[in-house]
């Protein structure tokens, strides 16, 4: 017997305008515990699949993920993907396990689908630096973690493109 097919999921929750004005508020923190505390609830959003089916196969990913099970984390992400394809976190956390496994060239493809998707996706913009940094690609993942700390300078990855860092602006690395 078949399981659930995209035509059954319905349409992912629109968080766009919340993530907007949370972009705003991090942008304006003024300490990284402020700003933590603000990704934090973008997270709430993103991470808000679109039933009740999707968020149980997104919480279980996640948590296979959480326990170095990729593997099984992959085939709940997998079957998040195939049946919510329009939900940009299933491909975000599908990404993140390939990274996690160093298999940069599907985290990349996954990472691609997600920004469309969810153009805004912080995470999944610092996720597609660090994935490009990881296939030597470093000009395209300065330019991604650029774009990343516009939306929130904040990020954590934002050490790398300070002085030293692998990511730091040309000629500015040392």
């Amino acid at each position: 017997m078949a399981g659930p097919g995209a035509a059954d999921c319905p349409d992912a929750p629109d968080h766009s305008a919340s993530i907007a004005g949370l972009l705003g508020e991090v942008q304006a923190a003024r300490t990284e515990a402020e700003a933590r505390e603000i990704a934090n609830r973008m997270w709430g959003f993103w991470t808000d699949a679109p039933d009740e089916l999707a968020q149980e196969m997104l919480d279980r990913g996640m948590t296979r993920r959480s326990s170095y099970d990729f593997l099984g984390a992959l085939k709940d992400l997998d079957r998040l993907v195939a049946y919510c394809p329009e939900y940009a976190e299933g491909y975000n956390q599908r990404a993140f396990v390939h990274f996690l496994r160093q298999d940069f060239t599907p985290a990349l493809r996954d990472l691609d689908r997600a920004i469309a998707l969810s153009p805004n996706h912080v995470a999944a913009l610092s996720g597609r630096a660090l994935t490009l940094m990881g296939l030597g690609r470093i000009d395209e993942a300065r330019s991604a973690l650029d774009h990343a700390l516009e939306l929130n300078p904040w990020l954590p990855e934002r050490r790398l493109a300070g002085p030293g860092g692998p990511l730091a602006p040309l000629g500015k690395d040392i």
